[in-house]
């Protein structure tokens, strides 16, 4: 068993086979919302604080952190955005963004282990961000393309993964920070994208002993009721071993496919977790008229 162990100033996280998975929340994206990225570039954070509160309370176990706004100071936001979190909440943080030197400021204002997104198999990239997860003990998100992109043949996804994996052990960086993106491509446009998805999961788990995950709304790009799709594909990617998943919390279908799984899969022991977020509360006044039924008694 692997287990990928991401932290705060406070709390771990596990990401492991044997563990509930784990909900990377999304919601901290400029990324197609163009007020957050407004308020964010000219300093207001409120947003950024009240999503992260949001999102924690929704269920997120690790909130996703991203400040790529066009013609702004990224690594000094990315920076400022993670400061701010930390101060509002105790989970633990991904630091995500596309350019080093945003990364290495988000991991220089990061009080824990971070969970780094990410690294590829472009032999640019892996040259500079695997001495940052090794100077700064963190871990890392392996994402399954290279210098040739994306290709839509699994296997040699799968043997991106494995060079970044072996690469990644050059520095002295264990399996175990290492958790594998194998590319989640929409359904609409390439009928079998579910299915390679758990079938690369499958042999990710089995011969290179990583944890996974995936940017879970890919799959349902382009098409009608996404959070339908969304839901069903995340709960069989647990079925097949996927540990990990960046989606929205807020969407609470989405919440209750990962607890039913993390139920079927045995991951919630004495069901204790789904139990304490869908029991229906008792009707006002029978609290107490079963303490003096008790009393009676």
């Amino acid at each position: 068993m692997t287990n990928t162990v991401i932290s705060s100033k406070s709390k771990d996280v596990i990401i492991g086979f044997d563990q509930p998975f784990a909900v990377i929340g999304e919601r901290i994206n400029p990324t197609g919302r163009k007020l957050l990225a407004e308020e964010m570039k000219n300093g207001d954070y409120s947003r950024v604080e009240a999503d992260a509160l949001a999102q924690v309370a929704a269920g997120a176990h690790i909130l996703d952190v991203n400040a790529g706004i066009p013609l702004a100071d990224e690594p000094a936001i990315l920076a400022e955005s993670i400061r701010l979190v930390q101060a509002v909440t105790d989970v633990p943080l991904c630091i995500d963004s596309s350019i080093i030197a945003a990364l290495e400021a988000g991991l220089e204002a990061y009080e824990g282990k971070a969970l780094l997104n990410s690294v590829t198999g472009e032999e640019e990239r892996l040259e500079a961000v695997l001495p940052l997860v090794k100077k700064y003990g963190c871990a890392v998100i392996a994402i399954s393309n290279d210098d040739n992109g994306i290709s839509e043949d699994i296997n040699v996804r799968f043997n991106v993964a494995k060079k970044i994996v072996e690469r990644a052990q050059d520095h002295g960086i264990p399996v175990s920070d290492i958790v594998v993106d194998p590319l989640v491509m929409p359904i609409g446009a390439i009928n079998s994208a579910g299915t390679q998805v758990m079938e690369l999961v499958q042999r990710l788990r089995k011969e290179l002993k990583v944890n996974t995950t995936c940017g879970a709304s890919n799959l349902s790009f382009g098409l009608p009721n996404r959070n339908g799709l969304n839901t069903a594909f995340i709960a069989m990617a647990i079925a097949s071993g996927m540990t990990s998943a960046i989606t929205n919390p807020l969407h609470a279908e989405i919440m209750q496919s990962i607890r039913g799984a993390n139920v079927v899969m045995g991951h919630d022991p004495e069901c204790s977790d789904w139990i304490a977020n869908y029991r229906a509360p008792a009707a006002e006044g029978e609290g107490r008229r079963r303490r003096r039924s008790r009393r009676r008694g």
